[in-house]
């Protein structure tokens, strides 16, 4: 097995889409357009395309750099790459940065062209089926009928899901990573106090605060503080800050004294830096309305996964509480209810929810010997 590298540099692409496209709330876009990457080469029948569904705060940015001056690779390339579990030399991986993202593809803060201003608030609101949707589009563009396996991790791992169901054709394998069939009240809750951050900022000025020259820093910074409690495990967090203080004594006041205050401001401070508060509330909304089962109109998870064709690797991870493993096993049940093929595996990993995201050994050579099935496979 050669040493694994990275795809180097990257150039993202953009792809324009001039036929209207009708959202799941009724609006209508005219056109839109998507940013993406690819990395790897796609084969003569087309057969070796890997779709990455990107998480709540992710983008096309997958694997590589944007300029050898670059510091930090894509979100997953630890996970993609030559000699990687998504293996660049076998197949050809692509990334995009979702509608309504704010990484390139159309979203609030892009122009629109009827008015020649930021969509701001006018820009609707997206769903998990909405952006499958868009994906498709891309992939009718690049040629692709049916991909080799679409993987997604949390927010991902729900664009799996739904592809399986809406376009059961189109995927020989569906890889669900830390991902559940819906939110629960708890997960919409934090998710509606992270929004009410944003919304309440004075800054906000109701989804406009392109056209005043400010953005809602302020609530922004706090709902991704709010945000990323949520990701880490008690046990990892305790185990990286424990109780330790900035100056070794306390100083009795509402500063920063704590190890753990200084790490969730900086994370905060850091993403207010680099996305879009109006991406952010539509992000946690799509979130909050995926529900197959209710929008395809039945009554259970196995009735909805009735529709899928494609082979399932669910991953779970046992320290996230976020979408703990038990929400996993309920996909599982409802693949097994129809006689699906399914391969599922909770991974032991202290770092919570993230834990998808971080180099884990057991999980990368799960991942990658999953993926070393596809390879030879022929599209349908």
């Amino acid at each position: 097995m050669s040493k694994p590298t990275t795809v180097g540099v990257v150039t993202p692409q953009t792809a324009r889409f001039e036929s209207p496209l009708t959202l799941k709330s009724g609006a209508t876009l005219p056109s839109y357009e998507l940013v993406y990457e690819t990395y790897g080469t796609l084969n003569a029948d087309k057969s070796n395309a890997v779709l990455i569904c990107h998480a709540l705060s992710g983008n096309h940015h997958v694997a590589g750099y944007h300029s050898e001056h670059e510091k930090r690779p894509g979100w997953w390339d630890n996970m993609i790459g030559p000699g990687k579990p998504i293996d660049t030399e076998r197949f050809f991986v692509i990334g995009l940065n979702n509608l309504g993202g704010c990484h390139g593809s159309t979203g609030p803060s892009s122009i629109n062209p009827h008015t020649g201003k930021p969509f701001g608030a006018s820009f609707p609101v997206v769903s998990v089926e909405d952006w499958v949707e868009t994906q498709a589009r891309l992939a009718d563009r690049l040629g692709i009928h049916q991909f080799a396996a679409i993987v997604g991790g949390s927010l991902g791992g729900m664009q799996v899901l739904q592809w399986s169901v809406n376009h059961p054709d189109r995927l020989r394998h569906a890889l669900v990573i830390a991902a559940a069939p819906k939110l629960t009240a708890q997960n919409i809750a934090f998710n509606d106090v992270a929004r009410q951050a944003i919304l309440t900022d004075p800054d906000f000025h109701g989804g406009d605060y392109y056209a005043h020259g400010v953005v809602p820093r302020r609530g922004l910074r706090i709902a991704r503080m709010l945000g990323h409690i949520t990701y880490l495990s008690d046990d990892a967090m305790g185990e990286k800050f424990g109780r330790m203080l900035r100056s070794g004594a306390y100083n009795f006041g509402y500063e920063v004294e704590f190890e753990i205050e200084s790490y969730l401001r900086y994370q905060g401070d850091k993403f207010a830096d680099s996305f879009d508060a109006n991406t952010y509330l539509l992000m946690t909304k799509a979130l909050d309305y995926f529900d197959p089962s209710h929008h395809h109109g039945h009554s259970t998870l196995s009735e909805t996964m009735r529709a899928a064709r494609a082979r399932f690797l669910v991953i779970s991870f046992s320290t996230d509480w976020r979408f703990s493993p038990a929400r996993s096993r309920e996909i599982v049940k409802s693949l097994l209810d129809n006689n699906l093929d399914v391969s599922y595996a909770e991974i032991t990993a202290a770092h919570g929810h993230d834990a998808f995201l971080m180099e884990d050994p057991h999980y990368h050579n799960l991942v990658r010997a999953y993926m070393e099935r596809i390879t030879g496979e022929k599209a349908a």
